[in-house]
């Protein structure tokens, strides 16, 4: 069964295109280095928390919104081998491709499926 890389992160609502954007670049090269698929969804309805939820868990501010990706790998080790290939990757780089958020609070954690239907 595949394997799920998902991420959750807070962008300021103003780097909407500019996430956009280097979302493109950035799939491109997971998708060359094994990744079956690449989904960056923008926050829509993401409630706040009383105790838990997708803003607290990424202190997302009034001028922010919550975004949720994830990646489709064939098995964990494609994506273990592909993440170490990724992180040298130049195009990655922030002077070619700089992220347009705060990544010290980007939460993400890879997923066994259980179902997929």
């Amino acid at each position: 069964m595949s394997y799920v890389h998902g991420i959750v992160a807070a962008v300021p609502t103003a780097n909407r295109q500019a996430f956009i954007e280097h979302a493109r670049k950035a799939a491109a090269v997971f998708k060359e280095h094994g990744a079956l698929k690449v989904v960056e969804c923008w926050g829509d309805d993401v409630p706040e928390g009383e105790v838990t939820s997708f803003p607290m868990a990424v202190q997302c501010q009034p001028d922010e919104s919550v975004v949720f990706s994830w990646l489709v790998w064939p098995s964990r080790e494609v994506r273990d081998q592909a993440m170490a290939r990724i992180m040298e990757d130049p195009r990655l780089s922030p002077e070619v491709n700089p992220m347009p958020f705060d990544g010290k609070r980007l939460i993400h954690g890879g997923f066994a499926m259980v179902i997929e239907e």
